[in-house]
């Protein structure tokens, strides 16, 4: 069954922060299936390639490009390679749980900057074209944890948080010039890279189970389609019902 067109993003160039796995790959392939075409970002060449080879194998355009974005420097450089797109996803990021005083300096910076700082300037760049061309659409992965109280999470938390902030403040300042920033907030999701038991964490939820990446993927789909064209400043939780309880 064909995409509502409501949903598609066909001549629309997006790009994916961290879509070599997880949820940054299931994104990539979502948003390729809408018809966008893909610039994949991860830091294994190998992995990057596959994702690519994905998406050209269902029909859809993608290219990869490499870049650590715990180095400032390649965030912006990203924003450069990455070139004029009307859709960003940042997903990259890292996490971190445990004790608080077991966190390394070391550490919380380099979880503020992989999670917030690369964030802040790859849609500081990005952004600024878009509006421009008045249009776009940029989707953030938050996390529930930015909400709900997690021993052991305060510093990824924290770096959720400030996502959220972001959202809001950047839909204040781009929105009035045709791009819409929102977030998403997974709750515990059934990943090969998950963090600790999302089995005993999904239970927590009022739907009694860990969600999976296509779910979120679907979300992060949706607000960056036009489906979405009158939501902006949000942070939508996708975290079967954990949040609400």
């Amino acid at each position: 069954m064909e995409l509502q067109n409501s949903w598609s993003l066909a001549g629309k160039t997006a790009l994916v922060t961290g879509a070599t796995s997880g949820l940054g790959r299931a994104a990539a392939l979502q948003l390729a299936a809408q018809g966008a075409e893909v610039v994949v970002h991860g830091r294994n060449v190998d992995r990057g390639a596959q994702v690519v080879e994905e998406i050209e194998l269902a029909g859809g355009r993608a290219r990869f490009v490499a870049a650590d974005l715990s180095d400032t420097d390649q965030a912006v450089r990203l924003a450069e390679d990455a070139g004029a797109v009307d859709i960003l996803v940042n997903n990259a990021g890292l996490a971190w749980f445990g004790p608080s005083d077991q966190l390394s300096a070391e550490t919380l910076g380099s979880l503020f900057t992989g999670n917030v700082e690369s964030a802040y300037l790859l849609t500081s760049r990005l952004a600024a074209g878009m509006a421009e061309r008045g249009d776009g659409a940029i989707v953030s992965v938050s996390s529930m944890a930015a909400n709900v109280g997690l021993a052991g999470g305060a510093a990824y938390s924290a770096t959720k948080a400030a996502l959220d902030a972001l959202t809001r403040a950047w839909a204040a300042e781009f929105s009035p010039r045709g791009v819409r920033v929102n977030a998403v907030a997974p709750g515990p999701v059934a990943t090969p890279g998950a963090k600790g038991d999302t089995a005993a964490l999904g239970e927590t939820t009022i739907m009694g189970r860990p969600g999976t990446d296509q779910e979120i993927a679907d979300a992060i789909g949706f607000l960056a389609s036009p489906a979405a064209s009158y939501i902006t400043g949000v942070t939508l939780a996708v975290d079967g019902g954990r949040a609400a309880i």
